[in-house]
């Protein structure tokens, strides 16, 4: 896998703000009032403790589509790939999600056109967004 690293608009300005904005954002994600927001829980790769990261999700069909903003190198992002999988809370609704996947912009084209607005679709580019997680989803 390419490694894919967050653009420097991400690491300048977002990075930081990540410190103040992530234990707020932890309180609403993954409710029905933060609809973009969703709680991802997974298990660390080496620690083996259980951890809950925000994280930017939308399912369509049994898909769940991850924008990854801090690129493939992301704890979070590593932990499910090596886990083979995570559950996910989004809109109220809990998931189990299996079988990560890498996407480049590309290959994520169609299903986040179909997932996501035209504004976000303008924002992950903005941000400099190069590539995306899918996730099978299973309702539990």
């Amino acid at each position: 896998m390419e490694t894919v690293a967050p653009s420097l608009i991400v690491r300048v300005a977002m990075r930081p703000m990540t410190k103040v904005l992530n234990p707020l954002m932890a309180r609403f994600a993954g409710g029905r009032h933060l609809p973009l927001a969703a709680q991802l829980r997974h298990t660390g790769r080496k620690s083996g403790r259980s951890y809950v990261t925000t994280v930017g999700a939308r399912v369509h069909g049994d898909a769940i589509i991850i924008p990854l903003t801090f690129g493939n190198q992301s704890d979070w992002s590593r932990n499910v790939a090596a886990a083979g999988g995570c559950s996910i809370r989004i809109e109220g609704t809990d998931y189990q999600a299996t079988g990560p996947e890498f996407l480049d912009r590309q290959e994520a084209a169609a299903l986040t056109k179909a997932t996501y607005s035209p504004l976000q679709r303008a924002g992950f580019r903005l941000l400099g967004i190069r590539q995306f997680m899918r996730l099978r989803a299973v309702p539990t």
